[in-house]
């Protein structure tokens, strides 16, 4: 849940794709199930601490990721009302961002930034920070590239360096596959094992797993599971 990238691929299509960096001493998630959330099915990885995820997709409707924190590193205050894992799924209640980001009570939890996708009837995408204080709402364009990494874990500077990675790597390729994306979040900034994007803190923070959510609109809407640590990859035809 610390670092996501957002791929347009023509049309309504799209690839989102997370990296999960937590602590090692955390236990690990389970493996992206279908649940009936607010009456509809929506699948996704489980953790088993809060009962929440940090991505989620309900299909050809809407695809959801968490990274912790908003805009700059917070201290962390516990205990919080509620897990912003299961704030993700009490979106799915709604399914609207502007609704959901003027009537959500959002007091009480920890900082975090959403990431809200819909691929159906047209292709939006939407960032929800809540800092604490107040929820910022911005539509981002779904024609250009995006890269977002946690305010937790990475300084601005190191953000910066991220970016940039980013912009090399789509500067080397006119199309790119879920191959090819994998493959990124895998190597970026590898000789920078602290902040790379397969990072590893002393065997403390580490990256976990590498999940992505790929719509095509012939080719129908996946969820890409690859464990890290278990050394697995599963993938999930959803339509």
């Amino acid at each position: 849940m610390c670092t996501v990238t957002f791929l347009p691929t023509g049309g309504e299509g799209f690839m989102l794709t997370s990296n999960r960096d937590t602590q090692a001493s955390r236990p690990r998630a389970n493996a992206p199930c279908r649940f009936q959330v607010h009456q509809q099915a929506v699948f996704f990885p489980r953790d088993p601490v809060g009962g929440g995820t940090w991505i989620a997709t309900s299909g050809n409707g809407w695809t959801l990721c968490l990274l912790n924190g908003a805009f700059a590193k917070h201290e962390s205050q516990p205990p919080y009302r509620r897990s912003r894992g299961l704030v993700l799924l009490d979106f799915y209640g709604c399914r609207c961002p502007e609704t959901f980001a003027k009537t959500y009570d959002f007091c009480g939890i920890e900082p975090f930034t959403l990431l809200i996708v819909q691929a159906k009837p047209v292709l939006t995408l939407s960032e929800i920070r809540w800092d604490g204080q107040q929820c910022h709402l911005t539509g981002k364009n779904v024609r250009e590239t995006h890269i977002w990494s946690s305010a937790t874990l990475y300084a601005p500077s190191v953000v910066q360096q991220r970016q940039q990675w980013y912009a090399a790597w789509l500067a080397d390729r006119e199309t790119y596959s879920l191959e090819d994306v994998f493959d990124f979040h895998r190597q970026a900034g590898k000789e920078d094992v602290h902040n790379g994007l397969r990072m590893n803190r002393d065997d403390k923070w580490l990256t976990v797993s590498i999940t992505a959510v790929a719509h095509h609109e012939k080719e129908g809407h996946v969820m890409v599971y690859e464990d890290l640590l278990r050394q697995t990859r599963q993938t999930y035809r959803l339509l």
